[in-house]
């Protein structure tokens, strides 16, 4: 049955007043069958309409839905099972992946749909002629792909399979759509660099202002490629030589388009040592999520978050934990809001055992990692830990283990923060205020 599954109706909605209950799936709006989330964002509007929906066991009913002028309809839905993958990239870090972590890790999904929804990466091998048309009629727009090479011989090598459609020929034809794409090369030493590359971020220029953005990001390998290609590692010293040749040329071609189209990974001046270019260069940050432009915006951060930090209202110890990739910029700013703030902060940075010490990211971090590393060691009156090492929604590591976990083991209480520069400073001084606000209630009560 097609349809989407009702997750949850908010309180006091819509929704709720029709009477719609989680569990049952609505089928279509206004006679208007629908197949996904798509359907339902092109067909939902916060006027009066018919649903239909099919509780558990199929029988159908019609519910009239009546929202008030700009009041939310409240309704939630399952997650799509999505598209499988049927790539077999010489790159995949899922295949890298030990065991024992949360299940829907192994999962390799590979949907325009989530593309779109979501802001995924996909490599478009799977997307059928209707699927195609569908985007552009829709304007399913941006999406994230995934190219890593133009060259038909080459792509074909790195995404382990053949007969695959022209990357080329695909963005040719969403770009004739108007469809605005960003998209991504993995950088593969000796595979996808050098000539490959130029090609690739030339054909892809081309289609500007339809793709948007290039980002090039390292080749993520961790300890467990047991029985996978043999690829070579992007190291300090192919970093500082891939900067020196690509940085003049992502700026002269930057200026020529006059947008910051092509990007690197932040990743690749932390491994050179290499200074990051200014804020400004990253635009709007349209690679936020694929680690380009993280480290330039949280500098910029950090300095409005000191230049306004004070005092707490009482003295704390605490250690911040992060990834060795993050610690040189982390212990930068945690050293300045310490001497402003007064607190006592210890910045751990851990190493990556679950993966392998190459993999330097804070959130690729297990909970058991973190114990670890600091396990008999000082930790003052609590932890602290970036959100981003977490589940969204779960609260808990790659690993399974959960901050509460992590405490026990500990002995120490352990609390996430955003991991922002202001994530950690409003943190810092709601923890003291906390304890402040404790003691003075005990120790009114304890007044005869």
């Amino acid at each position: 049955m097609s349809g989407l599954v009702i997750k949850s109706i908010a309180p006091d909605s819509a929704a709720e007043r029709a009477g719609l209950l989680p569990g049952e799936r609505l089928l279509a709006i206004d006679g208007q069958r629908l197949r996904d989330l798509i359907d339902y964002s092109w067909l939902v509007s916060h006027e009066e309409a018919e649903l239909t929906v099919a509780d558990q066991d199929g029988q159908q009913r019609f519910v009239w839905l009546e929202p008030e002028p700009g009041e939310p309809l409240g309704l939630s839905f399952a997650p799509p099972e999505p598209k499988r993958c049927g790539n077999n990239c010489v790159f995949c870090f899922v295949h890298q992946l030990p065991k024992g972590l949360r299940r829907p890790l192994y999962v390799k999904d590979e949907d325009y749909r989530l593309s779109f929804l979501h802001g995924t990466y996909v490599t478009l091998t799977n997307l059928k002629e209707s699927e195609l048309r569908r985007i552009i009629r829709l304007r399913l727009s941006p999406l994230y792909i995934s190219v890593h090479a133009t060259d038909p011989v080459v792509r074909e090598r790195l995404l382990g399979k053949s007969n695959i459609p022209p990357i080329l020929e695909q963005l040719t034809r969403l770009a004739a759509g108007r469809i605005q794409m960003h998209t991504q090369v993995v950088l593969c030493p000796g595979l996808n660099d050098a000539e490959t590359l130029e090609r690739t971020v030339s054909d892809l220029a081309a289609l500007y202002p339809a793709v948007q953005s290039l980002a090039v990001v390292p080749v993520g390998l961790t300890s467990h490629r047991q029985r996978l290609p043999q690829l070579t590692a992007v190291d300090s010293g192919y970093a500082a030589a891939f900067l020196n040749a690509w940085l003049p040329r992502m700026r002269a071609l930057n200026k020529r388009l006059r947008t910051p189209f092509l990007q690197l990974a932040d990743e690749l001046f932390l491994k050179a040592g290499h200074p990051f270019p200014p804020l400004k260069e990253y635009g709007d940050l349209p690679q936020w999520e694929n680690g380009v432009g993280m480290v330039p915006w949280f500098q910029h951060q950090a300095a409005a978050v000191i230049k306004r930090a004070k005092p707490l209202p009482r003295p704390l110890q605490a250690t911040l934990v992060t990834g060795r990739s993050a610690a040189g910029f982390v212990s930068d700013f945690v050293a300045a809001l310490a001497e402003k703030t007064g607190a006592e902060l210890a910045v751990h940075a851990i190493p990556n055992l679950l993966f392998g010490e190459s993999v330097t990211v804070t959130g690729l971090i297990s909970g058991s990692d973190i114990i670890t590393a600091l396990t008999g060691q000082e930790l003052g009156e609590l932890v602290l830990l970036p959100g981003v090492m977490l589940k969204e929604g779960e609260g808990c590591f790659l690993d399974n283990m959960t901050p509460a976990d992590v405490s026990q083991a500990l002995g120490c209480p352990v609390v996430s923060f955003d991991g922002t520069p202001s994530g950690l400073s409003t943190t810092l001084r709601r923890y003291a205020a906390r304890k402040v606000t404790a003691t003075n209630t005990t120790t009114r009560r304890r007044k005869p």
